[in-house]
This record gives structure tokens, C-alpha cells and sequence, in this order.
């Protein structure tokens, strides 16, 4: 059986954040772009386990990671 392709909005959802674009939309807008030397899991909004998730999610280059680094991406982008 394969695994769903995984998704901002998925990620979102694993994280226990409104999932729907324009959620995820405001999200970026309200939260970016976080500054160079910030790394996604150090920034200040997230939960311990939010934070932890994220962090593991790349370290282990889990079938998260890459969702995960778009969204590091989208945080880090300047508008």
C-alpha cells in the first residue's frame, strides 16, 4: 500500500495547525520571514513538541523532511 504524498497542508495538520490554504496562507504571512540565524525549530512559536517534531523531522531526513524544509523555505523567504 503507498502513503499518501505529503503536504504543507498535511504538515500542518501533524502539527495541530489550521491546514487549509488560507491558513497556512496567514501562517507565513504573520510568522515570516524569520531572520537568517533562526532556525525553524528555534523559532519562538512553536510548541516543545512542535519544535521537537521539526527539528527530528530533518535531522533524521524522515519522510517529513521535505515538506518540512519547504516550509523552512516559506518562513525564511523575504516578502
Amino acid at each position: 500500500m503507498e502513503r499518501p504524498a505529503l503536504d504543507m497542508s498535511s504538515l500542518f495538520a501533524q502539527l495541530g495547525i489550521p491546514n487549509d490554504e488560507r491558513a497556512i496562507a496567514c501562517f507565513i504571512e504573520t510568522f515570516g520571514p524569520l531572520d537568517s540565524g533562526v532556525r525553524l525549530h528555534e523559532a519562538a512559536f512553536w510548541s516543545p513538541a512542535q519544535a521537537v517534531f521539526l527539528c527530528e523531522a530533518i535531522l533524521h531526513d524522515a519522510e517529513w523532511a521535505m515538506v518540512v524544509d519547504a516550509l523552512n523555505s516559506e518562513l525564511h523567504a523575504r516578502q
